[in-house]
């Protein structure tokens, strides 16, 4: 019995690590930050792009966007690099990094979900842990 639960919660457990996977948008050089549509969604390499980011070129034509998925690592630092030529003038490059589903879309207002059902498999390996204490005679 004490196998069986230990070998469930391991899958479990190796089950939630699935869902490192972000869905960011992508596109190159966009004007009017019209890329933020469904047709631009890509799912971003697993374990590997972490992160979306977001550029915002001002030109003489205008501004122009480039969005893609990102690791971490590369745009946290491509963000910092930039950070001084993020002026907002004429030739000004920002660059912004975040970690939650097609978060480098334009910023309309969205309501805030509660923090209970952002994501309702976070807590379940936990749980199911917890559970699995629980079920487990106590010598």
């Amino acid at each position: 019995m004490c196998l069986l639960v230990f070998a469930t919660l391991f899958g479990v457990l190796l089950d939630a690590g699935n869902a490192l996977q972000i869905q960011c948008y992508q596109c190159e050089e966009m004007k009017h930050n019209d890329c933020s549509t469904p047709e631009y969604i890509v799912n971003c390499t697993v374990n590997v792009q972490d992160m979306c980011q977001k550029e915002v070129l001002v030109k003489p034509d205008g501004i122009h966007y480039r969005k893609s998925c990102a690791s971490s690592g590369a745009c946290l630092i491509a963000s910092s690099g930039y950070q001084q030529f993020c002026t907002g003038r004429l030739n000004s490059v920002c660059i912004s990094c975040c970690n939650t589903p097609l978060c480098n879309g334009s910023k309309r207002k969205r309501p805030v979900p509660s923090a209970a059902m952002s994501n309702p498999r976070t807590n379940q390996p936990l749980i199911l842990f917890l559970l699995a204490l629980k079920l487990l005679p106590l010598t």
